[in-house]
């Protein structure tokens, strides 16, 4: 397989997984108070979403990578 139609493969794999998912979260712990024995702290969810034009660029991106690939055989 050439280089282009692999890299294609992955960016539809990419673009099908952001339009899927839509983002992911995480969560942090912060402390607020810390004095000596008594510890006070909380925790935080972050999220960090996938922009559609993104995924819509990979996905078109990577469809034109694998038919220059298929082609050039």
């Amino acid at each position: 397989m050439k280089p282009a139609t692999i890299i294609g493969i992955l960016l539809v794999f990419v673009g099908i997984i952001g339009f899927s998912i839509g983002g992911f979260s995480f969560t942090h712990q912060h402390k607020d108070v810390d004095a000596g024995p008594i510890q006070i702290s909380h925790d935080k969810k972050e999220t960090v979403p996938f922009s559609p034009i993104l995924s819509t660029i990979a996905l078109v991106a990577g469809a034109g990578l694998v038919a220059v690939g298929v082609r050039s055989r």
